[in-house]
């Protein structure tokens, strides 16, 4: 009867002490968690993201701005303050939001995963507190805890559990508040009532804007923001389902089909359009030939998400361009997965050898690149010592295929791919030295740029990528596919490489 009354109290011991860890765990997890903050980029910004439990997605957009919010279906919300970015023009600022809006698709994951890893975090933190409990009641050890409740029941005993209880209450203090601010005053209403007698898109259904006394002006940048989105995104996703049903060359069994991109120019309307021309002339590789950005700096950060996005489960390789100046593009992207080229030969998907580097007009990396005052054609020479120093290179990526000149004169290259220009040329016959021949290949805009800028409701200028067939580890054909500014594809002819034999 007493081991039954032992084991009895031991049961509801354990169960006492599973209530206090579960109980400390979770509300110290929870602290943690709506206490936490991540800096990231979004939407073109420096942005903080906080956890909430309002159920909203809430953006905080600065004094000149209204705020904007939507629910997102369940308990969990997120505060978005936007801190800095680069713009020329609040109107630029706003068609770059109505841009990115039309395929959100990489923002959205950006937030969420700092919201998970939040997440995460708290809640390693929160099983951590939560183990101090049964970690004391081991160590206490039994006399110690007999010692301990006997001095509860004492007048010390009952001051010392005041204190203890007070401690959490004093680091909350429920009883402060905060001044009255212009924006707590401010109410939320539709974005429909706040654009009265302006038709608001299906896909803007339950957005809510903050009253504030914005001025007139204010409202028209966002009828017009809502103008450009609704132009963009029916323009980008008719392209990319008509591209879905393109007549390209289907490639053999024994074929791979490797998809080039350059100069998209921040223009993610595109990817998608990119990716169905991809899927559909069944291709598993992207060569990326570099000018993704138009600038190089950080701001641009959504234009790289939405790359990865389109092409996160390809072979993926990358230079930088000259208009990615600077070390921030070619390390975010090598961050997020993308084999950077530099100026090592590496094996391809394809069976051959692949070799790249970024432009020398930018600071990718490269460290024969960190020698000062090499002039373009000393970089290409560099480039051709590389390829020339071991097997036959199947195809050299680079940003401006006048940097493969030499490699194709000493004849140690297949095919140079490039960009730049924003006109395709090619593929143009190169013999080298000792007969050995390749090509030489120049893939137009794929953000259909005009000079650095593509941002906008429709390319600026035709949008190309190219399609590159290989065989037996070596390429034999070609063929380009061209997006028109008014939403007709052309697609070009498949054109065979004609490679010499030799070893």
């Amino acid at each position: 009867m007493r081991r039954h009354g032992a084991d009895l109290g031991r049961v509801l011991t354990g169960l006492v002490l599973t209530a206090v860890c579960v109980t400390v765990g979770f509300s110290a997890g929870l602290a943690f968690f709506l206490g936490d903050s991540r800096t990231v980029v979004v939407v073109s910004h420096d942005a903080v993201v906080t956890p909430t439990l309002d159920g909203y997605v809430a953006v905080r957009t600065g004094p000149l701005l209204p705020d904007l919010r939507r629910a997102t279906g369940g308990p969990i919300g997120v505060d978005l303050v936007l801190g800095k970015t680069q713009s020329d023009s609040v109107e630029e600022l706003f068609a770059r939001y109505a841009f990115i809006a039309s395929d959100p698709d990489s923002q959205v994951a950006k937030v969420s995963d700092a919201v998970r890893d939040m997440a995460i975090s708290a809640a390693l933190r929160g099983v951590a507190l939560g183990l101090v409990p049964l970690a004391t009641w081991w160590l206490l050890g039994p006399h110690r805890r007999g010692q301990l409740f006997r001095g509860v029941r004492t007048r010390r005993g009952v001051l010392g559990g005041a204190l203890l209880l007070a401690v959490p209450l004093l680091l909350w203090q429920p009883w402060s508040s905060e001044e009255n601010t212009q924006e707590s005053q401010g109410e939320w209403e539709p974005l429909a009532t706040f654009m009265a007698g302006f038709p608001v898109p299906e896909e803007a259904e339950g957005i809510e804007i903050r009253n504030s006394p914005t001025t007139v002006q204010t409202q028209r940048l966002i009828q017009s923001a809502v103008d450009t989105y609704e132009q963009s995104k029916d323009f980008y996703d008719r392209a990319a389902t008509q591209a879905a049903t393109l007549e390209l060359r289907e490639p053999a069994a024994d074929e791979t089909v490797a998809l080039v991109v350059s100069d998209r120019h921040d223009n993610i309307g595109m990817d998608r359009v990119t990716r169905s021309i991809g899927d559909r002339a069944g291709a598993t590789v992207v060569l990326d030939a570099g000018d993704d950005t138009s600038t190089g700096e950080p701001w641009e950060a959504f234009s790289l998400d939405s790359l990865d996005r389109a092409f996160d489960d390809l072979d993926r390789f990358a230079v930088a361009g000259n208009h990615d100046n600077g070390p921030f593009v070619a390390g975010y992207l090598d961050d997020l997965g993308w084999q950077m080229l530099d100026a090592t030969a590496v094996e391809a998907p394809w069976g051959g050898l692949l070799l790249g580097v970024d432009d020398p007009r930018s600071s990718g990396l490269g460290n024969w690149r960190d020698e000062t005052g090499l002039s373009f054609e000393e970089v290409g020479d560099r480039l051709a010592d590389a390829a020339c120093e071991g097997d036959r290179i199947s195809t050299l990526l680079v940003h401006d295929a006048d940097l493969g000149r030499e490699a194709l004169a000493r004849g140690c290259v297949d095919l140079v791919v490039g960009g730049h220009t924003h006109v395709q040329a090619g593929p143009d016959l190169v013999e080298g030295e000792s007969g050995r021949t390749g090509y030489s290949f120049t893939t137009g805009t794929t953000g259909g740029a005009a000079y650095a800028i593509a941002v906008g409701s429709k390319p600026r200028r035709d949008a190309d990528v190219t399609l590159v067939t290989y065989r037996d580890g070596r390429p034999v054909g070609t063929q380009w596919v061209r997006l028109r500014t008014d939403g007709v594809f052309v697609v070009g002819s498949y054109v065979p490489l004609a490679l010499d034999q030799g070893e």
